[in-house]
């Protein structure tokens, strides 16, 4: 432990020289009725002129983190945090546990501290891992910005720093307290933490790959089956291995238990997609494991206890009534070459028998090609030609080599493709939540099928969590009557875009997602594998 008088002398060191160029410096004596300058704390000087006084720490505290640090050390005071052994003690075991949240202890190391280091650089290097740490753990190390942009409709006005400095004052008087309450509370992130919690203390398995060939479905025979059966018994999901290669009985419904539980079709059909998933590595899915809690810290700032989330990944929807999922129901969501973008906003109104102006790019991508080639197309779809203006054009006006800036809207009716509804929301991608008359695609997965808008299954039952019963049977009258009316809602539901390829589900066992935007290995190599 620092002797108090050793820790005084090195302060009184490390400050003199600050204050003798001051006088050197200093102006005429001001009149006595001018207010004297205030002088800085010890600990602030040293802030102030980091550089020239703890030049080891200046590639570590950017201008945010020195903002940060000045107003933490005004909190307490300006005085030394760091010199009790009971105090780093207590910090660096809550820097350890930081692995079960799948961050890396090393990134927050603390300096060694002796009786010859600098009292004040010590003491603020200390408290630069400490605030760092409970920063990251709250709202996670790496800018959602950069790997996985969240467009909001309303930009978050809370300063990061006011959170992180009530968290960091709370650890000074219980610092397990303090990181408790960094970590995020949402129950996505604690019951995922646990998981990882547990499996990262384990052996990892291991489990041969599973050849790709011609579909295998229920009842056949293959020479791929043994090693499927391998593979499932090896993940838990076969209790004894079967002989010979007929596919059947027991190993057919560990093939579908697999599959359920990877967000797949659960019809026991091994395609190329069921082989992709099966042959994702043990330590990729620890990894899978740990960015996905990085995922759910980003996520953590967005959610309400009242709203719509919905996982673009698994493509599913969920509505939370006091932070609790009540309901919910399968999506189709963007191809891979159209995604669904993610953002935050709120749904404002309802479209009941929506018509369809075809979006841009799939006109000129699908519906252009589709009229060139089948000039009855338009009729067969039921689709109105727009000018610019919106006025009614015949096809034959349409020089369709070159259709210029026209519109294709497609009327009201069960052929229309958004349904007998539509959830709008605002935001700069013209993406809704709506109706589809592509009902069949729900039993797939995954389901990434439309061109970025998102396809909601029982879109009826989702209106009827949004609104008030007075609400829902106007809007009842409102569909009866085959027209279309727009309905705005008296109270505005949050609605939450979010992409993450891992959970925790009621039952508390993992349920993965197909990652069918290729993001997960950009996020694993931005975190750094601690394999």
């Amino acid at each position: 432990m620092f002797k108090k008088h050793a820790c005084y002398l090195s302060i009184c060191l490390l400050v003199a020289p600050l204050v003798a160029t001051a006088d050197a410096l200093a102006p005429e004596p001001l009149p006595v009725t001018t207010p004297a300058p205030v002088d800085l704390a010890p600990v602030q000087q040293a802030l102030a002129q980091l550089s020239s006084v703890c030049p080891h720490l200046v590639s570590r505290v950017d201008a945010t983190a020195q903002v940060r640090l000045q107003a933490f050390y005004q909190q307490q005071g300006n005085a030394p945090l760091w010199s009790a052994d009971e105090s780093r003690q207590a910090l660096h075991t809550q820097l350890q546990m930081l692995a079960d949240d799948g961050l890396d202890p090393s990134h927050y190391s603390l300096p060694a501290v002796d009786a010859t280091a600098n009292v004040l650089c010590s003491d603020i290097a200390i408290s630069q891992q400490y605030l760092q740490a409970l920063h990251d753990l709250h709202y996670g190390r790496l800018l959602q910005s950069r790997y996985e942009p969240l467009w909001h409709s309303q930009p978050p006005t809370i300063d990061p720093n006011t959170a992180v400095l009530a968290f960091a004052a709370t650890g000074l008087q219980d610092m397990a307290k303090g990181f408790d309450q960094a970590r995020p509370s949402a129950d996505l992130y604690r019951s995922l933490r646990n998981a990882y919690s547990s499996l990262r203390q384990q052996p990892l398995p291991h489990w041969d790959a599973v050849g790709s060939g011609p579909l295998l479905r229920p009842g056949m025979e293959d020479p791929r089956v043994p090693e499927l059966a391998r593979r499932l018994h090896s993940g838990g999901y076969l209790a004894k291995l079967p002989n010979g290669k007929q596919y059947q009985g027991d190993l057919v419904k560990a093939a579908k238990a697999f599959q359920l539980s990877h967000s797949l079709q659960a019809d026991g059909v091994i395609g190329a997609g069921t082989v992709a998933e099966l042959n994702i590595s043990p330590a990729i899915r620890r990894e899978q494991l740990r960015i996905n809690l990085e995922r759910f810290r980003w996520l953590a700032q967005d959610l309400e206890p009242e709203g719509v989330v919905v996982n673009v990944a698994a493509a599913q929807l969920s509505v939370y009534q006091s932070g609790i999922p009540v309901w919910q129901t399968r999506l189709q969501v963007g191809r891979a070459e159209r995604q669904t973008p993610l953002l935050k906003s709120r749904i404002t109104r309802l479209t009941l028998n929506p018509t369809w102006t075809i979006p841009p790019t799939i006109m000129r991508e699908d519906k252009l090609p589709a009229i060139r080639l089948n000039p009855e197309y338009l009729r067969q779809q039921n689709l109105q030609v727009l000018d610019a203006e919106g006025h009614p054009l015949t096809p034959d006006q349409v020089d369709w080599a070159r259709p210029g800036n026209i519109l294709l809207r497609q009327q009201a009716g069960p052929r229309n493709p958004l349904g007998k509804i539509v959830m709008r929301f605002p935001n700069p991608f013209s993406v809704y939540l709506h109706d589809t008359p592509s009902q069949p695609l729900f039993t797939k997965g995954p389901r990434a099928f439309s061109s970025g808008c998102v396809r909601v299954e029982q879109p009826l039952l989702l209106r009827d969590l949004l609104v008030t019963p007075a609400e829902r049977t106007r809007t009842d009258e409102l569909l009866a009557t085959g027209l279309t009316h727009e309905f705005r809602l008296t109270t505005p539901v949050p609605v939450l875009l979010g992409y993450w390829t891992v959970e925790v589900d009621r039952q508390g066992s993992l349920v993965y997602a197909p990652d069918i935007y290729a993001l997960d290995p950009v996020l694993i190599k931005a975190m750094g594998s601690v394999l």
